[in-house]
């Protein structure tokens, strides 16, 4: 009785803490939500994408495993393949199998031959991505979650479906940003017409916000 009284009183005490949990975690799934919904991919191809990101780490033989270091971004249905790899064997052997996957229209195999990158190097690359982030998210004449960063050995790739002008601001923050040895533009460059297409389309599908709960005075 004694320990079930204690474990009781645990549980009671534990759940103001778990309600927290649950509301952090519904928070964040609002959150991706509301990205997810202002997206210029529908909501099949953003599945499509990340299914497509999984798939393609199968797809690294295993003799090849432990001395490949590779990264896939995949975006409107193209996969980016950064990182490192053990031999020119290995890059166009992994090439080849992903662009085979089914929903993968075009591959940029961007993957270099040599040892996989160091743990810094790897935490260099993360910052320099994060001031790139920041800095498109300064830029008040684009939105910055229509632009995806990636960043390899200080090289950055930047993919996303925008207008013209929203590529060439993009493309000045990043080659402008303290770190950034060079650019790699694999931005989808779309009329100012179907943005407005596309835009109109990720408005519509957007949930109504919530309503106020009534207030009912005592």
């Amino acid at each position: 009785n004694f320990r079930l009284t204690l474990a009781a009183a645990a549980l009671i005490a534990a759940l103001p803490m778990l309600q927290g949990c649950v509301a952090a975690a519904i928070g964040a799934g609002a959150t991706v939500g509301v990205m997810s919904a202002h997206d210029r991919r529908t909501t099949s191809v953003q599945a499509d994408d990340e299914a497509a990101e999984w798939k393609a780490t199968q797809q690294i033989p295993e003799a090849y495993r432990e001395a490949a270091h590779v990264n896939f971004t995949a975006f409107n249905r193209r996969l980016l393949m950064t990182g490192e790899v053990p031999s020119e064997e290995a890059r166009s052997t992994i090439g080849e199998r992903v662009a085979k996957l089914d929903g993968i229209k075009e591959v940029f195999n961007e993957t270099t031959v040599g040892p996989a990158s160091s743990l810094k190097s790897r935490s260099n690359d993360g910052y320099i991505t994060s001031k790139v982030k920041a800095r498109l998210v300064d830029e008040k004449t684009l939105s910055a979650n229509h632009i995806k960063v990636v960043t390899e050995s200080g090289t950055v790739f930047l993919m996303g479906i925008v207008g013209d002008r929203e590529a060439k601001v993009s493309v000045q923050i990043t080659r402008t940003t303290d770190g950034v040895r060079k650019v790699v533009n694999l931005f989808e460059v779309v009329s100012d017409a179907e943005i407005k297409r596309l835009s109109t389309i990720s408005t519509t599908n957007t949930s109504a916000p919530a309503q106020p709960a009534p207030v009912e005075s005592r």
